[in-house]
């Protein structure tokens, strides 16, 4: 595990704002957290070379290029054959349908999350690519219904420390 970084109140607003606009300007970043555009981006300079920030990117919406259908999927892998293990951890990498993957606790051993275009996409992305994978036992799945809340923010205003 990594190494936590503290954070004061001025770097943890600095993030709360990027969360919400990540291409905001330096100048409109430093007025949002009351600081002047030099102290703001040494700070923001600070948290990109100690990987608080991590990376940037675009959130493009599913919906717009046909990537309706959300499922989670549950794979249960052999637990005698530990080379099923490593080898479903690296092919998972190459299955562009998945958009996160974690190693779970419990009845399951990871849970995808599956974006494709509909049904068929669905069917096909587990019967070729899942359950061909060597080691794969079980696979159990839900679909998403309805959206209710979708966020790539994290908590930082709960995880704030008194300054």
């Amino acid at each position: 595990m990594s190494k936590t970084v503290r954070l004061d109140k001025t770097d943890r607003r600095i993030l709360m704002v990027l969360q919400q606009e990540g291409r905001i300007s330096n100048i409109e970043l430093a007025r949002r957290v009351s600081l002047s555009p030099s102290p703001c981006l040494r700070r923001l300079q600070r948290l990109e070379e100690e990987g608080v920030i991590d990376r940037y990117v675009a959130l493009v919406n599913p919906e717009k290029l046909g990537v309706g259908l959300l499922a989670y999927v549950n794979v249960s892998l052999d637990k005698r054959n530990p080379q099923a293990t490593d080898a479903f951890k690296q092919v998972v990498h190459h299955w562009p349908e998945v958009t996160e993957c974690y190693a779970m606790t419990g009845e399951m051993d990871y849970l995808l999350r599956v974006m494709v275009t509909d049904l068929q996409h669905f069917s096909r992305f587990v019967m070729d690519k899942v359950l061909k994978q060597a080691g794969v036992l079980d696979v159990k799945s839900s679909f998403a219904l309805e959206g209710v809340k979708r966020t790539t923010a994290l908590p930082i205003e709960a995880l704030a420390e008194e300054d």
